[in-house]
Order: C-alpha cells, then structure tokens, then sequence
C-alpha cells in the first residue's frame, strides 16, 4: 500500500505540546518547552488510516511524525541545526516506509524551503505550498462573494508579497481585482515583484512596507513567515475580509475579540475523501486538513512520488497540476474556520450587519 508521513511541530507552545504529552504542557512554561525541543528527539505521533480515493477507490495509509521545535527556536538556532533536526525526522517516515513526505508549517519556510531537506532524504519531499496557493486564493474568492465584496471592483492586499506563496497568490490576483496592495518588509524586493507582475495584470499594483495601507483594502490574504501576528484591529476597515494562511498566525485575536464587522477566516481548510481517521487532534474537524497536508495526501493517491513543492520558485502551472489531482481524488474546500472555530451563515450575517453600522455612524 503507498503511504505518506506529514511533519507537524508545536505552534503554540503549551496548546500542541499538552496534545500528545498533557502532563508536560501543564507544567512546563513556554520557554521551558522552546529549550527542552533542542534536546528532545522527533516524535511519533500517530497513523494516519481511512484516506480513499472517490476517483480510483485506492487506499493510502500515512503517518503524523513530529519535529519538536517551535517556531521560535527555529529563528533562534542555526539552520543547520534545524536542519538536521527536520532531516532526522524525515528519517522516522522513511523507516515507517513512507513513499513521500510533507513539511507542515515553519519546516516548509526554514532556509531553502524543503531544497536541503529533500536532498538529504531518500524519499521525495513536498511543502504542499502549492495546492495552499490554491486553497488561499479560493478562500478569498468565496470569501469575497459571502460578504458580498465583487472583487473585480475591490483592492485586494497580500501581505508577505514576496514570500513564495505570497508571490503566487499576487499573481493569480493580479488577473481578477481592481486593485492589489503589495506589502512586505522589502522594499526592493516589492518593486521586483511589481515589475514582474505588471506585464499581463489587469489591476493596479501599490507596493508598500507599512501596515496601515490595509485599511484600503476589502480583502486581504495574509502568509507571512513572522512568529508574531502582524495584522491588529487598528489596521483593517469594516466590512473588509482577511484570509490567514500563516502558521503562527498573522491575524492577532485581539481582531476577533474587539472587531465583530470583520469576517476573519483560516487559510486552506480541505475536506479529505474517505472515512478518513487521524488518530490525533491537531484543532481541525474530524476529516478535515489544511491544503499542505491535503497536496502530500493527493500525491500520494495519484502516485507522485517526487520532489514536488521545494524551493521558492512556485509556478502557477504546478498549482493548476496539483488542483486538478487533488479535485480528481476528491479534495474540496471547506467550510469557513476563524482562530479554530466554525464560521456560520449567521455570523457572516452578523458582520456584515455590524459593519454597515460602523459605516454609517
């Protein structure tokens, strides 16, 4: 039977750590877990069963594994240490038998995104950025159309412009809204952006570094690779919809405690075909995954077994490749999510009600 594993690793400290070992994330703190991670070996989480094909019928088993290093130590070590850290738990799916494996969250972003990783390894590697880019854009598509937003009449920011999903997503945008926000740390590497991506764009392109040209936009799609939020309250305008694709999130809570005209979704939640059975609770519900996930899932189903997201050199020709496999398998998009809760219709409802106040007063 083909198989996969996916490597997962603690994004809030306490929260993940207290999913697999409950005594040691109630004891120790934050900072005793970001320590005790560099000394800690990978660790097996759980297998993964049920995943089937609705077009073949075939079966695919897999594996949760997990690196112990949070986002935070891996800014603070070396890369090299991280690296060596990712590739010994990559060599846990490799002795499990896995034909291809998936990096989730910050051991796709650290350094060479996944390059180094899949060279050291003997089994093909994927971020799964691309079937994200998907999800991300569709996300704010539908996003858009709930909240009765036309986008080819809105201004549309992607934050974290020039980062390798970000790039992506800018420029499959770039063919649909009036309008697209730039924005990112580096100016220069804006401006690169911004001449790339005029030749064909029908929007127009603004390029900025500061935070506050978002209370512009209608939509946002955030995925920064920052281990803080960046997007607070202060920065959106009512009614406006924001898309957050980063883990750690890019979107602070403080927005949906103190902003209730502002629909505030997750980024690339899929609903995966089969009785699917993750044996673990990483905050999503039962059969659901992000798209990283969902792009290791589907290569596996269509029996992919190469190096397939690596690097930041995304094209929009392998997200269309990846889409069209995943939809053959029978990935869909899912459901409205924020901050790990469901999004229902009278939420939605609810916002766009509260933002029509705000305006008004």
């Amino acid at each position: 039977m083909d198989s996969f594993a996916f490597i997962i690793h603690p994004i809030d400290p306490k929260r993940d750590v207290s999913r697999k070992f409950p005594f040691l994330g109630r004891v120790l703190t934050e900072r005793q877990i970001d320590f005790f991670s560099t000394f800690f070996p990978p660790v097996y989480i759980s297998e993964i069963e049920g995943i089937t094909s609705r077009a073949t019928g075939k079966v695919v088993r897999g594996w949760f594994i997990a690196c112990p290093y949070t986002p935070r130590r891996m800014m603070e070590l070396r890369e090299r240490t991280v690296y060596r850290k990712i590739i010994q738990t990559g060599r846990m799916a490799e002795k499990l038998g896995a034909n291809i494996l998936g990096l989730g969250a910050f051991t796709s972003v650290v350094g060479d995104a996944g390059v180094t990783i899949a060279n050291a390894l003997e089994i093909p590697v994927t971020t799964g950025d691309s079937f994200t880019v998907a999800m991300a854009v569709q996300a704010i598509r539908d996003a858009a159309q709930v909240m009765d937003i036309k986008i080819e009449e809105a201004t549309v920011a992607v934050v974290g412009a020039t980062g390798a999903i970000g790039r992506v997503c800018a420029e499959l945008l770039a063919g649909e809204a009036a309008r697209i926000l730039l924005v990112a740390r580096d100016e220069k590497k804006l401006q690169v952006l911004q001449d790339r991506l005029k030749v064909g764009a029908r929007s127009e392109l603004v390029i900025s570094t500061k935070m506050d040209v978002l209370k512009d936009a209608q939509l946002i799609l955030t995925v920064t690779s920052s281990i803080h939020d960046v997007i607070r309250p202060e920065h959106l305008q009512a009614g406006s919809v924001v898309c957050d694709v980063a883990r750690p999130r890019d979107v602070s809570a403080m927005v949906a405690a103190v902003r209730d005209d502002i629909l505030v979704i997750d980024g690339g939640m899929v609903d995966v075909p089969g009785t699917v059975n993750f044996n673990f609770n990483f905050g999503f519900p039962e059969g659901k995954a992000y798209a990283c996930m969902a792009e290791t899932i589907a290569l596996a189903l269509e029996g992919r077994f190469e190096d397939y997201t690596v690097g930041r050199d995304i094209t929009i020709e392998r997200v269309k490749e990846i889409t069209a496999i995943a939809e053959k398998h029978g990935f869909r998009m899912s459901g409205f999510r924020s901050f790990e809760r469901e999004v229902t219709n009278e939420q939605i409802e609810a916002v766009k009600r509260n933002a029509r106040l705000r305006i008004q007063a």
